[in-house]
């Protein structure tokens, strides 16, 4: 397994100990929680850049680190949900959008990166999961519903997009 195999996998290990903290509700808990959150979606890309730096492009790592992210992001939204933070509904259209994109890429002959859009849908999770996360004065719950929203419409724009076929076309 090579490096950024192994760092996209690490970022799998911290998903467990981020669903634990959300559940504490001191702000102490909610720091260590948006730290691990935000050091592992740096990780995504690091072990992108030392793939393509270190010429260790696998298919493994094809593979693994979209499913990686999935459960990153999915993984606090499905808690935030719980915790009445945010519409299920939201998070199923993200959910949904996800699973459309696996299940067409498991019929495609090569696997692609992600475009312009798929990489701002993943930073608008980013910030909207941080926002939440982070111990914030309850004047900043706009803004975090307005970042929640946004990646919403975000991840359907992208799906669209990906799923358009002109863009089947070229691939």
């Amino acid at each position: 397994m090579t490096l950024p195999n192994w760092i996209t996998f690490s970022r799998l290990l911290g998903i467990p100990f981020l669903l634990y903290g959300l559940y504490n509700p001191t702000n102490e808990a909610r720091w260590i929680c948006l730290t691990i959150f935000l050091i592992a979606a740096l990780t995504d890309w690091l072990d992108g850049y030392l793939a393509r730096k270190l010429n260790q492009i696998s298919e493994l790592g094809k593979f693994l680190d979209p499913l990686v992210d999935k459960l990153l992001v999915l993984a606090p939204l499905l808690v935030l949900v719980e915790l009445g933070k945010i519409p299920a509904w939201g998070v199923f259209v993200i959910l949904a959008r996800e699973i459309a994109i696996a299940g067409w890429r498991v019929n495609q002959t090569t696997i692609t990166g992600a475009n312009i859009w798929g990489k701002l849908k993943t930073v608008s999770q980013i910030i909207a999961i941080a926002l939440f996360i982070a111990p914030l004065s309850s004047v900043w719950q706009i803004f975090a519903l307005t970042a929640f929203w946004v990646s919403v419409a975000l991840t359907v724009i992208s799906g669209v997009i990906y799923l358009l076929p002109a863009n089947n076309q070229e691939k």
